[in-house]
């Protein structure tokens, strides 16, 4: 079993948490990761992308002149491709790009970036996380404290933050929405893109207890 230390808000370590090997321990496959991320990537475009061919464009339904014996070439209608103004030739038309992937792939996925970010000493555990109120001053003063962002917020962040909580949290959520490069998100709804394309992973131990098993609606975690 690996550990990481648990800090509090003022990172004052608190105790230590074990990390099943399984999860954080893998071995990096950059095949795998990959794979995962253009699926989701993938399946993340709306393709609503359209050109108007030849039919679609308004217009053109007169010959603009006779077939023949004006010494020019031949046209039966001034929304060719060929004319300014006309239809487009093979343009892009509205798709959908979405594909499956195998559920254990994603599994995988998805413990090998934890895994990554283990590694990386890239994951802060802290015992708990609580606001009052939702107000953004509030969540950077713990970010800052725990030395993951200065306290001018957005303006002099680097950083792209993710902070997984056990559940859903208004109050966290609306405080850190304003914020440049801070998302939240609960345990259960991680994905392999989101804990790469950040920077840190900070992690409440109650997610770190829902990592490790199952939640209240016993859907297996690490599902995405």
């Amino acid at each position: 079993m690996l550990e990481i230390e648990i800090k509090d808000i003022n990172n004052n370590a608190v105790g230590k948490v074990e990390l099943p090997e399984e999860i954080f321990g893998l071995e990096p496959r950059k095949d795998i990761l990959h794979a995962v991320v253009v699926n989701y990537l993938a399946n993340q475009r709306q393709g609503t992308h359209a050109t108007k061919t030849r039919g679609l464009v308004r217009g053109g339904g007169k010959k603009p002149w006779k077939q023949k014996h004006t010494g020019r070439a031949r046209h039966g209608s001034i929304r060719s491709p060929l004319w300014k103004g006309g239809g487009t030739t093979f343009g892009p038309q509205p798709r959908d790009y979405s594909y499956k992937v195998n559920k254990k792939l994603r599994r995988l996925a998805l413990r090998t970036a934890l895994s990554v970010k283990f590694l990386g000493n890239e994951i802060v555990v802290i015992d708990d996380l609580k606001m009052e109120r939702p107000k953004s001053a509030d969540i950077i003063k713990v970010l800052s404290n725990l030395a993951l962002m200065s306290m001018r917020g957005s303006k002099d962040n680097h950083k792209k933050i993710l902070i997984v909580l056990p559940e859903k949290n208004d109050n966290i959520v609306l405080s850190a929405r304003n914020i440049v490069g801070v998302d939240v998100v609960r345990a259960m709804d991680m994905n392999t893109y989101d804990v790469l394309n950040h920077d840190m992973v900070l992690m409440t131990s109650g997610a770190i207890t829902v990592v490790k098993g199952l939640n209240g609606d016993e859907r297996p975690v690490l599902d995405n």
